[in-house]
């Protein structure tokens, strides 16, 4: 299983909010493929799939904030 965490998003820039899942639970992603949208207070950008498969877990709903490093899915 691979998990799918929030990356580093640029200096001074520890958190974002996710704003959008573009795929539920049980469907099909391919590596690279638009996976979250997330807002920070300087940008909103879609974060890519790390891997493809099927996306297995949501660990972080629409309106959480995360940190960088924290898995926001799994994907097996």
């Amino acid at each position: 299983m691979t998990e799918a965490r929030l990356p580093h998003l640029g200096e001074g820039i520890e958190k974002a909010s996710v704003s959008y899942w573009h795929k539920s639970i049980g469907d099909s992603v391919k590596e690279g493929e638009d996976l979250v949208e997330l807002v920070t207070d300087k940008a909103t950008f879609n974060m890519p799939s790390p891997a493809s498969g099927a996306l297995k877990e949501i660990l972080a709903e629409e309106g959480d904030e995360v940190t960088v490093g924290q898995v926001l899915a799994r994907i097996g």
